[in-house]
């Protein structure tokens, strides 16, 4: 097997990833099939992935395991108490009962105009973002009988839809972010609208904000605190295209499509900031989070699970670190790292990162010189091409 063996002065060997990433880890992964959406409820994450529902227990996120399967047209998915919602992207609302995860069944289903890319549930009601149809009103009060009872067209193509309150946020594509009222379920209108540079593919909302995943314009903070004048207010540039974005906490989580996963502070929506990332093996489609774990549908590499590690960088466990000797992890003038070069020829990347998660400098082979830093603690990173699926950090603490 072609490995890279890296000897620490620290004291440990290392087998290390070439996966470009920044305070985030994959933790686990499941291959269900080519995933396109996700959502989260409990222990479970649920797939859509194409041709099917695929349920994942993830109540050990480091090793996701399918329990069951529904065949259907899936391209995004909702989950509610007892049921899944499907936006079959061949004209249809489907509701499927997860009540047994590991039986799946298709309990009823509503037809919609044109092909439903999205959806939201909230209460007795569910909400389509329906294509050029734009956004469909579905009472599931009756889950075995859903019916439309509502609808609002959009001047866009409707391709994501959040819920928060009254009001249904959708992201119409070329025509931007559609703020319409949906206190009368019957008769949803349209109250405001925000334009955005790209395409809007995707929508999240957490209180007075709106997150827009804006394709090639990255992410778009929007004010949604008067429904009526909703107004961009902070943005943030992905590398990729912005796919969907989901939100926990003060981050929000971008599927960027060939760039992976980007975490985004929105700590201040003024001044949203990349803190980390992680490629994917896939392309990033869907992302649901929950607390510091991400769940993203990356296409053909199915559901990836990572975890972010919070404003600075986290030690990696012990369980990944072969120890070799009980060498201490302080430095003082050098760091010294040396190597042994890989059979391939693969690249290594070693950096010096503070503990806000910020590179200090790159380390080289050999002794590196630390004099200049200030005093304090420190992670090493260490990255190759040989294991994609890992990337080790360990903590060294810079002394005078």
């Amino acid at each position: 097997m072609k490995k890279l063996l890296l000897l620490l002065a620290v004291g440990c060997w290392l087998s290390a990833a070439a996966a470009d990433s920044l305070n985030c880890r994959l933790v686990g992964q499941c291959m269900p099939g080519y995933a396109l959406g996700v959502a989260v409820g409990g222990n479970y994450a649920y797939v859509a992935v194409g041709m099917g529902l695929r349920v994942i227990l993830v109540s050990d996120p480091a090793h996701p395991t399918e329990v069951g399967s529904c065949a259907c047209l899936a391209s995004g998915v909702a989950v509610s108490g007892d049921y899944a919602y499907i936006a079959d992207h061949d004209t249809c609302l489907r509701i499927i009962s997860v009540s047994d995860p590991a039986h799946p069944s298709e309990v009823g289903s509503c037809r919609t105009p044109d092909y439903a890319y999205g959806v939201a549930v909230a209460g007795n009601y569910a909400y389509v973002a329906d294509n050029t149809a734009g956004l469909r009103v579905i009472s599931v009060s009756d889950p075995a009988h859903p019916s439309e009872v509502g609808s609002c067209e959009t001047p866009g193509m409707a391709c994501g839809v959040a819920k928060a309150g009254n009001y249904a946020y959708v992201a119409d594509a070329g025509a931007g972010l559609r703020v319409i009222s949906v206190s009368d379920p019957a008769h949803p209108s349209e109250v405001g609208s925000c334009s955005t540079p790209d395409a809007a593919w995707g929508v999240a909302v957490d209180g007075n904000y709106a997150y827009v995943a804006d394709y090639d314009a990255g992410l778009r903070v929007i004010s949604v605190s008067d429904p009526a004048h909703p107004t961009e207010v902070g943005h943030c540039e992905t590398p990729g295209y912005a796919e969907a974005v989901a939100v926990a906490g003060n981050y929000a989580y971008v599927a960027d499509y060939d760039a992976g996963l980007r975490v985004i502070s929105i700590a201040d929506p003024a001044h949203p900031t990349e803190v980390g990332y992680h490629s994917t093996a896939g392309d990033a489609f869907g992302v649901a989070a929950d607390g510091d774990y991400a769940y993203v549908a990356d296409g053909a590499a199915g559901l990836q699970i990572y975890q972010y590690y919070g404003a600075g960088v986290q030690e990696t466990p012990k369980a990944e670190v072969r120890s070799t000797s009980a060498v201490p992890t302080i430095v003082r003038g050098a760091l010294r790292i040396s190597s042994q070069p890989t059979a391939n020829g693969s690249q290594l990347d070693v950096g010096l990162y503070d503990t806000n998660g910020r590179k200090v400098m790159e380390l080289q082979p050999g002794a590196n010189d630390v004099q200049h830093l200030t005093s304090g603690v420190y992670f090493v990173r260490l990255a190759s091409s040989v294991k994609p699926e890992t990337t080790i950090v360990t903590k060294v603490i810079v002394t005078r």
